[in-house]
């Protein structure tokens, strides 16, 4: 019997295919993003105002390229196909990926061969280095897509954005500081304005930094140019262009919209994530040691 998942001789989904026609004509309607015509407030110098406490709404943080749903990001070998790894298994649904469209124009990151091998086997490792898991500061553009609001804080004068994730902060300088003294967790940030976008150009990044939870990564070259554009009264057009010599073959680009939280009560709360890390990092030290699970995490690093 045939029904509306039925196939034809090539194997095709005729429901896949009137989607996919339904979402190309959907995309053709669409007007192109800088046509929309809107006019954002400004503040007294002129600039567009940003100010807000912002939000992106999608798996990026899960893997910011296209990505099936699937049972954990620790998986290991099983009868009919990968299961959750032990140390995440009891975490049922909990700990699934969830699908998703990916934030990659193109769709994949152009990766130099090795340093391709190098992603594969971060996710082979991702319970042991993934530097979210150990309240690591999250870089840039990481912090942008993390699952937790963001406050932007602007005056005529000076921005900065503060984090709810671990209490990271940044301030966007308006005034060339020149290199970077040091790499740093977030980087330095130097903004000017193309119209009424925002550009953020920001440099020493220390390469322990990813991506996302999936292992994508870049070296201590890394040079990460962002683009905010109000584009609505609740809605920021965020581009990040991503240029890293040692790690890619060439320059490559995500972008999202980011959404203003607009309940009255909106506020960014604590997230100050380093005690909840302790025994993860520093309780097999302890003088009684409690119960670790097997595998990598019985091990301090």
């Amino acid at each position: 019997m045939k029904g509306l998942g039925s196939t034809n001789t090539l194997g095709h989904s005729r429901t896949s295919r009137s989607a996919a026609a339904i979402a190309a004509l959907s995309i053709l309607a669409l007007p192109a993003f800088g046509q929309t015509g809107y006019q954002p407030p400004r503040l007294a110098n002129g600039k567009p105002d940003l100010n807000g406490i912002w939000q992106a709404l999608n798996t990026a943080n899960y893997d910011i390229e296209m990505h099936l749903a699937r049972p954990a990001l620790a998986t290991q070998p099983g009868p009919h196909g990968p299961v959750p790894a032990p140390n995440v298994l009891a975490l049922g649904a909990v700990g699934a990926v969830p699908g998703g469209l990916g934030v990659v124009e193109g769709g994949k990151i152009p990766y130099k061969p090795e340093a391709l091998a190098i992603k594969k086997e971060n996710q082979e490792h991702w319970l042991e280095r993934d530097p979210e898991i150990k309240c690591y500061l999250p870089g840039v553009p990481r912090a942008t897509y993390m699952p937790y609001p963001f406050q932007i804080f602007q005056n005529e004068h000076s921005m900065m954005i503060a984090y709810e994730y671990a209490g990271a902060v940044r301030d966007i300088f308006f005034e060339d500081p020149g290199p970077a003294p040091v790499d740093s967790w977030m980087g330095q940030s130097h903004g000017t304005w193309d119209g009424d976008t925002l550009v953020v150009e920001v440099t020493g990044l220390l390469p322990e930094t990813w991506f996302d939870r999936s292992g994508n990564h870049h070296s201590d070259q890394l040079k990460v140019t962002e683009r905010y554009t109000r584009t609505g009264p609740d809605h920021i057009h965020y581009e990040a262009t991503i240029e890293d010599p040692v790690t890619f073959e060439r320059p490559w680009k995500i972008s999202m919209p980011l959404y203003r939280r607009v309940e009255p009560n909106a506020q960014l709360m604590d997230f100050r994530c380093v005690e909840f890390v302790e025994e993860l990092l520093y309780g097999a030290w302890r003088r009684n040691p409690l119960p670790r699970p097997p595998g990598p995490l019985a091990q301090p690093r």
